[in-house]
């Protein structure tokens, strides 16, 4: 197939990889400009263009999908699909009707359940014992359309939002080549997704990972693993910003706990433990401004903390 392939982030480049290796001629990528980064402010590529630039696929970067001229330039290049994988722009219904087959969505949930921006995420944060992937005929709506394929993971015990993120991309990947081999047979049958029974998959920023410890250790625990690497869950203490990286639920919770949520309820040579609103979080790995992330032992031969202590609560 002639291919369109629009995506941005590192999600998006498994399945260029695939559809290159598969070889289907993609004629074109499409994806978000390059934005300043790092201290320098030097202008970075997005992950996609980098990938398309390696496979000398022509690169096209518009502030604004919807504008005429951006559809015009699509129209030159007479695709027969295009792919959208995480692009980031919402697309108007003349691209969505250009190409004979349509646009093809790869995304990271198995809907309707967690249509929106962080699917990945919130599958871990709301304890979801298995995720996947489906591939969907993209309409007007925000991740709407009728289902095409879809592929199911069970997640881990210890599953974070980075872990699971490479899961997905890879499957994703291979099961985008699989549906349009399907669609050219003429084998797959759409499936309307019905109302989704599950919340919006909100998007996430910085502020999204400040922890209320007055939730549950077990919320807060999938809290940490959620957004793990990105963007992070962290609290306060002694005025600096603590990230957690990794905690564990206390197995036995006491029958009578006077202690309030944030306190630090306990101080070994292996790490510490703090109260939450139900149970107590074992702190396992951490990291402060200007330092790497360190394990809690190594932290706290560094750094004095004391029971009864308290991290800012929400």
């Amino acid at each position: 197939m002639k291919i369109i392939f629009m995506g941005t982030p590192d999600f998006s480049v498994g399945t260029l990889e695939a559809l290159v290796e598969a070889g289907h001629e993609v004629v074109l990528a499409v994806t978000q400009p390059d934005k300043p980064k790092g201290r320098g402010k030097e202008m970075q590529f997005t992950p996609v263009k980098e990938c398309a630039l390696a496979h000398n696929i022509p690169v096209y970067q518009p502030k604004k999908i919807r504008e005429p001229e951006c559809i015009e330039e699509l129209k030159k290049y007479q695709a027969d699909v295009c792919v959208v994988v995480a692009f980031g722009q919402i697309l108007p219904k003349e691209i969505l009707e250009m190409t004979p087959y349509g646009c093809i969505n790869v995304h990271a949930s198995l809907l309707p359940k967690y249509r929106g921006a962080a699917p990945i995420q919130w599958a871990v944060i709301n304890g979801e014992k298995v995720s996947g992937v489906t591939t969907m005929q993209m309409d007007e709506g925000l991740d709407t359309g009728d289902m095409l394929e879809k592929v199911e993971i069970t997640l881990d015990k210890k599953e974070t939002g980075g872990s699971l993120f490479d899961k997905l991309s890879a499957k994703g990947a291979a099961l985008c080549v699989h549906t349009l081999a399907e669609l050219e047979k003429g084998t797959i049958t759409p499936q309307k997704q019905g109302e989704s029974t599950t919340e919006y998959a909100k998007m996430l920023n910085k502020k999204s990972g400040e922890i209320d410890w007055t939730k549950t250790a077990v919320e807060i625990e999938r809290l940490i693993r959620g957004l793990n690497p990105w963007p992070s869950a962290y609290t306060q203490w002694e005025g600096k910003t603590m990230k957690i990286w990794e905690a564990e639920v206390e197995d036995v919770v006491e029958t009578i706990d006077t202690h309030e949520p944030g306190t630090i309820t306990e101080v070994t040579k292996h790490g510490f433990k703090v109260q939450t609103g139900e149970g107590r979080l074992a702190i396992k790995s951490l990291q402060i401004p200007g330092k790497k992330r360190m394990e809690a032992d190594a932290f706290l031969r560094g750094y004095h903390i004391e029971e009864g202590e308290k991290l800012a609560c929400k």
